[in-house]
């Protein structure tokens, strides 16, 4: 398949074995993928985490949770994938300005470009990269998100079967101010600081033998609120928090035991 065109954006570990349970035979069409999540080198973020893509023909359902991110702030989260990318996560030698950190953009050469939008609601295309309003806020440093029914093509799909498609969340802190700012800007909209969209975390998702959706299905993004309340708040480097429910219990809460002996 082609990869978009456009540009791409933009705990505690947790045993994803306990998430799944064995069933029948999955159809070429129907499997998982699964990865860790770990700190894109140079931009100077300590955080973890773990994912999950359930693939039932070409309908996703997509679990992550992650730590160690810039408390109080919206993180952008996507599914990356490029035919000409090496469909790996970022290394120091990507740094290709020489800039000491990495960019998205400098990312792209490795993971590809945006093909899901991981946002809590609402449109899930590579045109959400920048819905900074609809992606994850990490309360507490911290995203446990879920969400189903995301439609992708076939292509897609299998890729993220054969194991080349990356998950990236994306907001980093230089500078240890507590918010995204700074005089640079990001590569991908110069209204916002380079902060807001540099790659925080990445992991390649691996395909996986188990295959069961988590119980009843996952229907909404269900991750902390919607974070702020337009692109002027983080170019400021203020956070407007929504009131209401805290982060769910997530991929711990949804832990299955694996499947009995009939």
């Amino acid at each position: 398949m082609k990869a978009r065109t456009r540009a791409a954006l933009v705990a505690p570990a947790l045993s994803l074995a306990g998430l799944l349970a064995v069933t029948g035979p999955a159809s070429a069409a129907d499997g998982t993928a699964q990865g860790d999540l770990t700190p894109v080198p140079l931009n100077g973020v300590d955080g973890s985490g773990e994912a999950m893509v359930w693939v039932e023909g070409t309908t996703l359902t997509v679990e992550f949770a992650a730590s160690g991110l810039l408390a109080g702030s919206p993180h952008a989260a996507h599914l990356h994938y490029g035919e000409d990318a090496t469909n790996q996560c970022p290394v120091e030698g990507d740094d290709a300005d020489g800039s000491g950190t990495i960019t998205t953009s400098e990312g792209v050469p490795s993971y590809g470009s945006v093909q899901v939008s991981l946002t809590t609601e609402g449109d899930t295309s590579g045109d959400s990269a920048l819905a900074v309003d609809r992606f994850d806020t990490a309360e507490g440093g911290e995203i446990d998100y879920q969400r189903g029914e995301i439609e992708v093509s076939q292509d897609l799909a299998d890729d993220i079967l054969a194991g080349d498609v990356a998950l990236v969340v994306h907001g980093v802190d230089h500078d240890g101010s507590g918010a995204y700012d700074g005089d640079t800007e990001s590569d991908l909209d110069p209204s916002l600081p380079a902060e807001a969209t540099d790659p925080a975390l990445c992991g390649i998702l691996a395909a996986s033998q188990m295959d069961e959706m988590p119980a009843g299905g996952v229907q909404t993004g269900t991750g902390g609120t919607a974070g702020t309340e337009n692109l002027g708040l983080i170019a400021g480097g203020g956070v407007a928090l929504l009131a209401g429910a805290g982060l769910t219990a997530g991929l711990v809460a949804r832990r299955r035991t694996v499947g009995q002996d009939s």
